[in-house]
């Protein structure tokens, strides 16, 4: 693999309950294989903020930590996928991200989230108005190269096929847990087989898309 893939920095964004630490599996994987990795810890992780203020975090991580133009791939697990939905959805994300891969997202929600009155969590919700609002231009992502991986197994994202996107790279993974789809070796390849992954042939259409983007 030419080293030219891994000038592109990798932002790693955390679920609930988790700190940057969690990604030390992957992070350790990644780092031996070229990339240069950052993940930052958001404040607070138990779902007491809104999904909004945690991104905003993580655009401010990202300016301090790559400056305000670098291009750069983001990683977001579990939560920390909405999370990063909404820094390039709403938050000019977009300009910058070159591969988005969201690992066990609840993109539709999961059940669990029912049973909490935590401002985050009430968003994770099925059919939030959060989501709702989010998934209704969902279509926007098609500016970059979006990937989504999801397991059977997910007892925390309820339906686990609630983690699957309608556009990008769907896979499933024979993964036997929620936390082990960041830490499992097949994961891992997988992970990085998608942020070693070449642009379509379309490259010039996502190009468009970006620009048109930080044009409005």
């Amino acid at each position: 693999m030419n080293k030219s893939v891994f000038h592109i920095p990798v932002v790693l964004v955390h679920g609930i309950w988790n700190t940057a630490a969690i990604f030390n599996p992957l992070k350790d994987y990644l780092t031996r294989s070229g990339w240069r990795v950052y993940a930052l810890s958001m404040i607070p992780n138990n779902g007491d903020a809104p999904i909004e203020t945690l991104a905003q975090q993580v655009a401010d991580f990202v300016d301090a930590s790559l400056g305000s133009e670098q291009p750069f791939h983001l990683i977001g697990f579990s939560m920390g996928g909405l999370v990063s939905r909404y820094y390039l959805q709403r938050l000019g994300g977009l300009t910058r991200v070159e591969k988005f891969v969201a690992i066990c997202a609840p993109h539709r929600g999961t059940v669990l989230a029912l049973g909490s009155n935590r401002a985050g969590v009430v968003q994770m919700q099925p059919h939030s108005p959060f989501l709702t609002d989010l998934n209704e231009d969902i279509h926007c992502l098609k500016a970059i190269q979006v990937f989504a991986f999801w397991t059977l197994f997910d007892l925390l994202i309820l339906p686990p096929w609630h983690s699957q996107l309608p556009l990008g790279r769907v896979q499933r993974l024979n993964v036997a847990s929620h936390n082990k789809m960041i830490q499992d070796p097949e994961a891992l390849r997988a992970i990085a087989s998608a942020l070693k992954c070449l642009p379509p042939e379309n490259t010039d259409a996502l190009q468009k898309s970006r620009l048109d983007i930080r044009n409005t």
